[in-house]
């Protein structure tokens, strides 16, 4: 979901939420209507029932619809179905129960995932390019210093809370976004939040080194862009032209083996302890990339998953290349995509918009009396050296198993079509339904993230994007036989599906995390309805297309992984006139899915305007002749 482009700081106006919300003042503008906020709901079971009835009828042939329908109604008929969901209500209704989802969620999607966060958790950004084309260290010293002032808001808490036609969002995840790290620990992971005033510094790696930097001089004044500069002028500097020991690599490992690694990196020296704590509660990481990528797709793998040794990945970081380049590496366990976009459209904003306070200019005598960094040493002994290099291979053999293609398709974008009066987000989905078609013949298992933050610790929900309203186009597209006034009313009747569905997940009336929420409440003795052991749920929760809308004037990509081995990751942004899809898979012929992308956008495109004129073209000939 693309989040509001709104760079206003100031507090809320206690009379701009509807009736129901009540502030806070205690807690700051930011979590001012936290407690107030309405719980996640938990939906009927005959509304849930319909809406995965429908759902999954595109994927089955009719015989296996009726099978999985009659599968469906018994299960609605059980005394089984009606205790689960007495006892999930029961669960939601608990005294002090902000989300009857919020703490399973986490720990099944995130902290207990124990595969390596690289490709399988993390999330990138694509910063523009700064015209100016800024040296490496200027580029790092602007984005830093142009984010302070985002960091004061939120520690704060003096941001102003999102909003949703005037209803508060949650905030609280924004908790997590500045001095925190995720730490391996089995069987889940957890996450710590350092105060920001005991560690007011930043972490810097370049050739595998670490370089610590404090933010504040000593009369507790913060570094202006000039003095941060030349601070990693000096860190360029120090760390020459030999790489370290890159330790860092030990974190993009599976999450039980770094567990181990990092338990054995600690015994080796309390000082290798201390080390790590300056890094984990660091504002957050600073990569300074030793190459200077030119592509989209070069710029977006760096991002993506970099080197695998240069990096931290339990920890957001910003990513900043010899030539300038630069974007951001998400740490997803704690917080979605939403609030690190709007602290990337924060600092992207207010430098394109001369609104950044840099400070003074650089002079000769600009930071000569600052201390040097310092770098952050760690004691490695054999066997860490062994789990290293173990590591970098599994990193190697992970990320090399994948490839990337970036569509940026300049055909039209969003203000094309607004002119059909058509929904821009669910136009971009029925161009990837199209496109899975035209390349397997059949529609897509397909999962778009919708944002249900209007709830109390909420987070995503599945709209599960296509549809019988999406089938029936896609293959009315298909059939040369169709008119483009048939395909046309198919092409609005999937739109109007699609925008019904994501409402519903948008107010927590999806299929998947009720179903998911249901079967968590079955005790150990009890056996597994058989609503989930129908190949019908499998497969139709097997997540071919996992694809999220983020648009930004800000970004110039962003992507993901695939979330099933024979899947494809799918991010996309509409900008005014372009659409752009970052297209990540298992080498699954992901050229040939770009390839069809471009042509299905071209293809509905011409199809809608050949639609019009033939509607137009038939109403100019309903009317009346004039008289001569």
């Amino acid at each position: 979901m693309s989040p509001s482009r709104n760079l206003r700081t100031s507090a809320p106006r206690r009379n701009d939420v509807p009736p129901g919300y009540v502030a806070d003042p205690s807690q700051g503008p930011m979590l001012a209507y936290e407690a107030s906020l309405p719980r996640l709901p938990v939906p009927s079971l005959a509304s849930t029932a319909a809406k995965y009835l429908e759902s999954v009828q595109p994927h089955l042939t009719p015989a296996e619809f009726s099978t999985t329908t009659n599968v469906v109604q018994t299960f609605l008929r059980s005394d089984q179905a009606k205790v689960l969901q007495k006892r999930l209500e029961a669960r939601a209704g608990e005294p002090g129960m902000a989300s009857w989802l919020s703490e399973w969620w986490n720990d099944v999607a995130y902290m207990g995932y124990r595969d390596s966060v690289v490709v399988n958790v993390s999330y990138y950004y694509v910063h523009v390019d700064d015209k100016t084309r800024p040296s490496q260290a200027k580029r790092a010293a602007t984005l830093l210093k142009a984010m302070l002032p985002f960091r004061a808001l939120v520690e704060s808490k003096q941001l102003e809370p999102e909003k949703v036609r005037g209803a508060p969002l949650a905030m609280s995840s924004y908790k997590w976004l500045f001095h925190s790290s995720r730490y391996p620990t089995k069987p889940s992971d957890i996450a710590h939040k350092f105060n920001p005033a005991e560690h007011n510094h930043v972490v810097f790696i370049r050739k595998n080194k670490f370089y610590q930097v404090d933010l504040a001089n000593e009369d507790g004044s913060e570094l202006s862009a000039a003095e941060l500069e030349v601070q990693i002028e000096r860190i360029i500097a120090l760390a020459g032209n030999e790489k370290g020991t890159p330790v860092g690599a030990l974190t993009s490992d599976n999450r039980d083996t770094w567990t181990q690694t990092r338990a054995d990196l600690i015994a080796i020296s309390a000082g290798n302890a201390k080390t790590l704590e300056a890094i984990e509660s660091a504002m957050l990481l600073v990569c300074l990339d030793d190459y200077s990528p030119v592509t989209r797709e070069e710029v977006s793998w760096g991002c993506w998953v970099g080197d695998g040794r240069n990096r931290f990945y339990d920890k957001h970081q910003l990513i900043v290349f010899e030539n300038g380049k630069s974007g951001f590496l998400g740490e997803h366990s704690c917080m979605d995509g939403t609030p690190t976009l709007r602290m990337t459209e924060f600092i992207m904003g207010s430098l394109a918009q001369g609104k950044a306070s840099l400070g003074p200019e650089r002079t000769q005598e600009t930071g000569k009396s600052l201390p040097p960094p310092a770098e952050l040493h760690f004691i490695v002994d054999i066997k860490t050296e062994r789990n290293i290099k173990a590591s970098e291979a599994e990193f190697e053999k992970l990320v090399g198993a994948h490839d990337m293609e970036v569509l940026h398709y300049e055909g039209y974008g969003k203000e094309h079509i607004k002119k059909f009066k058509a929904s821009p987000d669910a136009w971009a989905q029925l161009t990837k339904q199209l496109a899975f078609h035209k390349m397997f013949g059949r529609p897509g298992v397909c999962y778009e993230s919708a944002q249900t933050r209007k709830y109390q610790l909420g987070r995503t929900e599945v709209i599960r994007s296509a549809s019988n309203e999406s089938k029936a186009f896609a293959e009315a597209m298909l059939d040369p036989k169709q008119s483009d006034t048939h395909r046309a009313t198919l092409f609005r009747r999937a739109v109007a599906r699609h925008l019904q569905y994501a409402a519903w997940a948008a107010d927590g009336q999806g299929v998947d995390r009720h179903f998911f929420g249901l079967k968590r409440m079955l005790q150990p003795d009890e056996p597994v309805p058989e609503v989930y052991t129908d190949p019908a749920f499998s497969r139709t929760n097997h997540w071919e297309l996992s694809t999220s809308n983020l648009s930004s004037p800000y970004l110039d990509g962003w992507g993901y992984g695939e979330v099933v081995p024979d899947g494809y990751g799918l991010s996309y942004s509409i900008g005014d006139n372009h659409i752009r899809w970052t297209i990540t898979s298992m080498k699954r012929q992901t050229k040939e899915l770009k390839h069809y992308l471009a042509e299905a956008a071209t293809e509905i495109k011409e199809m809608m305007e050949r639609a019009a004129k033939a509607e137009a073209a038939k109403d100019g000939q309903s009317q009346p002749k004039a008289k001569l």
